[in-house]
């Protein structure tokens, strides 16, 4: 019996492109959250892309990297937004929360993303 595959990050799945993070930060709808702020916009994709923006005033690098992964772990098993860009930008007390209430924060804050319109 074969083991179920787990779903990975690959790299057609984030935004890397500065000109990307300007034409999110620009044209997106934009919602905040105690634990981050969340940043959408149409891609012309078939998959969801994300773009994770933590900065130094967030914490130092180790802070930061935390961060990231709980970011990258919860887009990673939640691919709810095919034909979509993400940019997520962490805040501090979003390094108390567990995996899964980040990922039903993620989730109620992309719907939330959805019913406003631009």
């Amino acid at each position: 019996m074969m083991p179920e595959p787990v779903a990975t990050f690959r790299p057609q799945e984030r935004v890397r492109a500065h000109a990307d993070y300007q034409r999110i930060y620009a044209h997106g709808v934009k919602v905040h959250s105690s634990a981050f702020t969340l940043f959408r916009a149409p891609n012309g994709r078939p998959e969801g892309r994300l773009g994770i923006a933590a900065t130094r005033k967030l914490g130092g690098a180790v802070v930061r990297n935390k961060a990231k992964r709980l970011v990258r772990e919860t887009f990673r098993h939640n691919k709810l937004a095919p034909g979509y860009d993400i940019v997520v930008v962490p805040k501090r007390p979003m390094l108390d929360l567990s995996l899964a209430d980040l990922a039903l924060e993620f989730r109620h804050q992309l719907d939330r993303s959805t019913r406003r319109p631009r």
